[in-house]
């Protein structure tokens, strides 16, 4: 005698992943601006970083320098790259009084066509310049 087991069927269960899906797909619009935001995190950290490696380098060598291996800041692979980096990191001016870094995002988060960019200075300034 066979006994039968209680189980879904394969509808049922098609079903459900349906509506799964839908119910993501209504919900995704809504996330977006949280997913930023959270991806922003990575940037304010790594300027922060820099700004260190900055500060550190003043106090060397008396001036701040626009080349980030020599302040011992190695760039991490971008996600275009195969790694996990959403932000490429430069420094776009540094002189003896000062620096400005900026960290740009190498995707767009929420498909705008706005890269989201952070900046910060010597006086640990941090400013988001473009919202994405």
């Amino acid at each position: 005698m066979k006994k039968k087991i209680k189980a879904f069927t394969l509808v049922e269960l098609m079903v459900v992943l349906a509506i799964v899906g839908i119910l993501v797909l209504l919900a995704l619009p809504n996330l977006m601006p949280l997913i930023s935001k959270t991806k922003s995190t990575e940037a304010k950290i790594h300027l922060e970083h820099i700004y260190n490696l900055e500060k550190s380098h003043f106090y060397m060598y008396s001036s701040y320098s626009d080349d980030l291996t020599a302040i011992g800041y190695q760039q991490e692979k971008s996600v275009l790259e195969g790694g996990n980096a959403n932000y490429r990191i430069e420094i776009v001016e540094a002189a003896p009084t000062g620096f400005t870094a900026h960290a740009i995002a190498v995707v767009d988060f929420d498909g705008d066509g706005q890269f989201n960019t952070w900046s910060m200075d010597q006086d640990k300034q941090l400013l988001e310049i473009i919202t994405d």
